[in-house]
């Protein structure tokens, strides 16, 4: 799978972090490109989320914002419930556990 070289174990903090802030739950990392809305794909991280009750765009927003600060790099959330037709039945296959 095409997904960038990052310690898992830092990446497992800072997540933990961005999911006690948000809320939202990484469930993995998907292949370079999978994110529609990113402009640096080649250095971008790109992560399949769960959506808590209370999320609203703003928050998905901050929270890709915040990862990405934390992590350096440009960061993509896809929510897993925005999931329509082919990318409904891939993405979740494709993930990587983080």
């Amino acid at each position: 799978m095409n997904v960038p070289d990052i310690n898992r174990s830092i990446l497992r903090m800072h997540i933990t972090a961005i999911e006690a802030k948000y809320p939202i739950k990484i469930v993995g990392l998907l292949p370079r490109g999978s994110v529609g809305h990113m402009f640096d794909k080649d250095n971008a991280i790109e992560f399949l989320a769960e959506k808590r009750p209370g999320l609203s765009l703003l928050g998905l927003s901050g929270a890709e914002v915040d990862l990405s600060d934390k992590l350096g790099r440009p960061v993509g959330i896809v929510l897993v419930s925005g999931l329509k037709g082919r990318e409904a039945e891939e993405f979740p296959r494709l993930a990587e556990p983080v």
